[in-house]
């Protein structure tokens, strides 16, 4: 009888202590990321999984909420191009859930960190952005810890699954570094 007080008794400290680290997560302040491209089917969708996935595996999902865009609305509510979902799968990230759309002016608002996947992005999300919240448009690249790297993610649209390989080894490392710079700046 004793022996079954006591199990009790722990079970409900161990139910005690979840529910107070669960209380402790949500209070923890959340950055969001919105990653940005042409079309939103290749590059951005592929930056998206692949952050997704690595916070997963950080421990870090529930802290981090990741989105992606396009400039324009051509494939809007279209899911990233087969090739992007392919070769991402085969490293294993799941792109096969996300579904295209095109940047918001309230992106500006609901999005700490907008990063672009090459000049011409930044400089229309420049263009687009609210005075006062530049600040937080970046290139992605910026966030690669590989020295002598390229300052943008090639568009692979038009290329093969060579060009979409090629893409993945410039975000994943480039994952990495912002994951760092995230923990280090925001978490």
């Amino acid at each position: 009888m004793a022996a079954m007080i006591d199990e009790r008794i722990t079970r409900q400290k161990r139910r005690g202590a979840r529910s107070i680290a669960k209380r402790e997560k949500q209070q923890v302040s959340q950055i969001r990321v919105l990653f940005v491209c042409t079309g939103n089917i290749c590059r951005s969708p592929t930056a998206d999984g692949v952050l997704r996935q690595k916070l997963a595996e950080a421990g870090l999902d529930g802290r981090v909420t990741v989105d992606s865009a396009g400039t324009i609305g051509f494939h809007s509510g279209a899911p990233p191009d087969p090739r992007a979902i392919r070769q991402a799968g085969l490293r294993g990230y799941d792109l096969s859930g996300l579904r295209a759309r095109q940047i918001r002016r309230r992106d500006f608002e609901d999005f700490d960190l907008i990063l672009c996947m090459d000049g011409g992005h930044r400089r229309e999300m420049l263009e687009l952005c609210p005075k006062g919240r530049e600040d937080r448009i970046r290139l992605f690249m910026d966030y690669t810890p590989v020295a002598d790297h390229p300052n943008e993610v090639p568009d692979p649209y038009y290329g093969d699954l060579a060009d979409y390989d090629h893409a993945l080894d410039l975000i994943e490392p480039a994952v990495a570094g912002l994951i760092e710079a995230l923990k280090r700046d925001h978490l």
